[in-house]
């Protein structure tokens, strides 16, 4: 019988960083089960083929949303990586924490030991940025490593005029002292190559013999005897096999897979799990819900001056620049293609900024000459924080069945507001003198399509799209409804916890890749009874 200490579910951006910090003392045994293949597709080094990576199927788990009423019933895809390394061998490679007043409301809501004095020391013992020596809000020598944006190409400089032009002020640092204002971002890119949850954290701790990493195996389900969890039935070499912990079982799935798996083990809301052919064990309603994205609409204008990815895409120099790229580090492939923006108000009135603006010299960030169609950029923004809650839940008690995700975007007036509002300020900072002699027509939106409230409105229902930052679906708390509590163990179940983006309470205002591996900083000295890094300040 496989039996270890420490059992992670996914090796996505926290059970990477789980399964080095587990393993690294070599007292624990931990087995990392992962339902993907390999992260050694080139696709998956090279930055600027971040948005094939986005849809590469074979490392993603393809997901689509119910059709939205908020989007005119589209649905959404969302992509989602099935690989070692999960969403973040797929992602964009921004690093971003977020603003220091989101965790500071996680800690006030009940999430004790989440504030943003408790969590930065995480962000520091994981990252290795050498730009940025002697600085409190960052670290040198972890295995994160993060590298600021060259910006080489005049767009970008043109947009941050132009920016700046419309009241916001610049900020070299997005995860130091504040958050507001515009610049170049910081992103994990090591060397001019990806930097993953995998290749930082997982690659250096291959050779352990305490780690043992089980690939292609999807989980079916947790065994919970006697109200602990202490073991999973699961699919390997396409048999059905048990494997058991000795201690806990961390579940790292992101926050749909986490919630799913919850679900088809009998925890969650009993009706729904009744009515799908599962036995309820636990009747938890929060496991599901409190689903919560970044939707993003895009501003798009033809180019006057041919310095886009358009040209770069050309085939001849698309071959030489992925070539140099892969082969020594150098060149523009070496860049993902929004190197610029920030986070600004709509309204003065706010404490804290409600969009994340970027800036893409490029039409789409798909690269190929056919994608982008011909010189062009995009204005792209999100609310950071929006109202609308959606769920994920279970449809059949067949594991390979997709659980129904419905985001329920755009559900609340305050959302359509933020959305209408960040129009308004993207729209004047493209029309700003410093980008309008760069603008040769206004491909969307028109300007039939801003002529009011309602036509803005329509305007977004037609066009806006998810930024692949899905949370919330087991979130933390002190409260009864949560679904784990602040040391991230499942209420009603010993030997389980959750160390993903599932926990949020609330989204993060901001990309949430490198919170998540926060997370698994944290979940990390909790499981092993360490304690609590010193908060910082204090």
């Amino acid at each position: 019988m496989d039996m270890f200490d420490f059992i992670i579910v996914g090796a996505g951006s926290a059970g990477c960083v789980l399964a080095n910090r587990l393993s690294e003392d070599g007292r624990h045994s931990v087995l990392l089960v992962e339902a993907g293949g390999s992260n050694r597709n080139p696709v998956f080094t090279i930055p600027l083929l971040a948005g094939v990576a986005y849809w590469h199927k074979a490392s993603n788990w393809n997901y689509v949303t119910t059709p939205q009423p908020g989007l005119d019933g589209r649905a959404i895809k969302w992509p989602r990586g099935k690989v070692l390394g999960g969403s973040s061998t797929i992602n964009g490679m921004m690093y971003m924490r977020g603003n220091a007043a989101d965790y500071d409301q996680w800690a006030q809501g009940g999430c004790t030991g989440w504030s943003y004095a408790d969590v930065l020391p995480y962000f520091r013992r994981s990252e290795d940025n050498p730009e940025r020596p002697d600085d409190p809000f960052h670290g040198q020598g972890g295995p994160l490593r993060v590298e600021k944006a060259k910006g080489q190409n005049p767009l970008y400089d043109a947009f941050l005029a132009a920016g700046i032009g419309e009241g916001a002020h610049p900020n070299a640092d997005f995860n130091g002292v504040e958050q507001e204002g515009l610049g170049l971002y910081d992103f994990n890119i090591r060397h001019g190559r990806r930097e993953s949850s995998a290749t930082a954290f997982l690659t250096p701790a291959l050779n352990r013999p305490n780690l043992t990493i089980w690939s292609e195996t999807p989980v079916s389900r947790i065994i919970i005897t006697e109200g602990r969890a202490t073991g999973l039935e699961l699919a390997r070499w396409g048999q059905r096999q048990f494997v058991h912990a000795r201690r806990e079982i961390i579940l790292s799935g992101g926050a749909i897979n986490t919630p799913h798996l919850l679900q088809l083990s009998g925890i969650g809301p009993a009706a729904l799990l009744a009515n799908a052919g599962i036995t309820p064990l636990i009747d938890m309603p929060g496991v599901g819900a409190n689903l919560q994205d970044h939707l993003g609409v895009y501003l798009t204008y033809e180019c006057t001056d041919p310095v886009t990815l358009y040209g770069l895409m050309r085939p001849d120099r698309a071959v030489t620049a992925v070539a140099r790229a892969f082969l020594f580090g150098k060149g523009p492939a070496t860049a993902v293609p929004l190197e610029s923006g920030g986070f600004l108000k709509t309204r003065p009135d706010l404490d804290i900024p409600d969009i994340h603006i970027t800036f893409v010299p490029g039409l789409s960030l798909d690269t190929t000459q056919k994608g982008q169609g011909r010189h062009g950029y995009i204005i792209n923004f999100y609310q950071l924080r929006p109202d609308s809650r959606g769920a994920v839940t279970l449809t059949s008690s067949d594991p390979a069945t997709p659980p129904r995700i419905d985001p329920n975007y755009l559900s609340t007036e305050t959302d359509k507001r933020c959305m209408r509002d960040g129009v308004r300020l993207a729209r004047r900072i493209g029309e700003n003198p410093a980008l309008l002699r760069y603008k040769k027509t206004e491909i969307s939106p028109k300007p039939a399509d801003l002529v009011s409230d309602a036509a803005i409105d329509a305007w977004v229902r037609q066009g806006a799209n998810t930024i692949f930052h899905p949370v919330g679906t087991a979130r933390m708390g002190s409260d009864p409804g949560s679904v784990v509590d602040p040391e991230l163990r499942v209420r009603g179940v010993r030997g389980l916890r959750l160390a993903d983006a599932s926990v949020m309470p609330t989204v993060i205002g901001g990309n949430t890749s490198a919170p998540t591996m926060m997370i698994g900083e944290k979940a990390a000295d909790m499981i092993l009874g360490r304690p609590p890094l010193p908060r910082h300040g204090g």
